[in-house]
């Protein structure tokens, strides 16, 4: 199996290394193949000062993926494609739909900002790949899900999440998308917020991959208002698939994650914006 030389970067996480930003949300910035792509985009503060703070030239991006339609991974498209004249754009048709939340006994809008919506409809139509099915970037080294089957009886999207403001259509999430690269020790996954749920897309890509090592996987695993008993099965079903390297990110929890640590111990390291990873 040939693979790539592949380097990760945190750039924006909830947690910050020191003299970078912190912020809720998540971006990543990955190295792979000769090409630079960005992992969504965070809200929008956080990214440009931690990227040149870490030395990732954003003007240099070849491949803007966003994962899903929030707020925070969304929010600094505009400056993204405003730097990165040449960059192509993935994502699912579904992220341009408007979003909602149920947070604490409110209700807020919690989709693309106007800035990014209208920076994504003047995009060049060449160079923006609506992404429904699984699909190869890059030869076959470089995949994306497309829609994540729902499979486990015990993953759900992570809250109550809507497509209108009168709550009476639940957001299925459809535009959750994951992204994996082939190396010669396995699979590296990067997820956004994991809304599909995490066992969920770990078992789609280890198809659509035809690979069942998972060498790492990097991101926002939603277990944030995780019931414990789905903390439990997402780590039976984790022992399984036996991943290398697990660095949870963003929207994991620290319930979720002390869980994880405590079940595969040295294998896991919490996330925060400055952490570099080579494989």
């Amino acid at each position: 199996m040939q693979g790539t030389d592949t380097k990760i970067k945190i750039l924006v996480d909830d947690r910050a290394g020191e003299g970078l930003v912190a912020e809720h949300g998540l971006s990543m910035w990955i190295e792979t193949g000769g090409r630079r792509i960005l992992f969504d985009t965070g809200q929008g503060g956080a990214l440009a000062p931690n990227a040149v703070k870490l030395g990732a030239d954003l003007g240099r991006t070849d491949l803007l993926v966003l994962s899903h339609g929030h707020y925070d991974h969304t929010g600094a498209v505009a400056g993204v494609v405003q730097a990165a004249r040449n960059v192509r754009l993935y994502c699912h048709p579904a992220i341009i739909q408007p979003k909602y939340a149920v947070r604490d006994g409110g209700f807020e809008a919690i989709g693309m900002p106007l800035e990014s919506l209208t920076s994504l409809d003047a995009f060049p139509r060449q160079s923006l790949h609506w992404i429904q099915n699984p699909e190869f970037l890059c030869g076959e080294e470089i995949g994306m899900t497309g829609f994540i089957p729902r499979e486990t009886d015990y993953e759900d999207t992570g809250g109550s999440f809507y497509l209108d403001p009168e709550k009476m259509r639940p957001d299925p999430m459809t535009d959750d998308l994951a992204l994996w690269i082939r190396t010669n020790d396995g699979l590296i996954v990067c997820v956004g917020c994991a809304h599909a749920g995490l066992v969920n897309t770990l078992d789609h890509i280890r198809r659509q991959s035809g690979i069942s090592r998972i060498r790492a996987v990097i991101g926002g695993f939603h277990l944030l208002n995780a019931a414990r008993d789905r903390i439990e099965k997402t780590i039976d079903a984790l022992r399984r698939m036996k991943p290398e390297t697990m660095i949870p990110c963003h929207c994991t929890g620290k319930s979720a994650i002390e869980a994880l640590q405590e079940a595969f111990g040295g294998v896991v390291s919490p996330g925060e914006s400055g952490m570099s990873f080579r494989f």
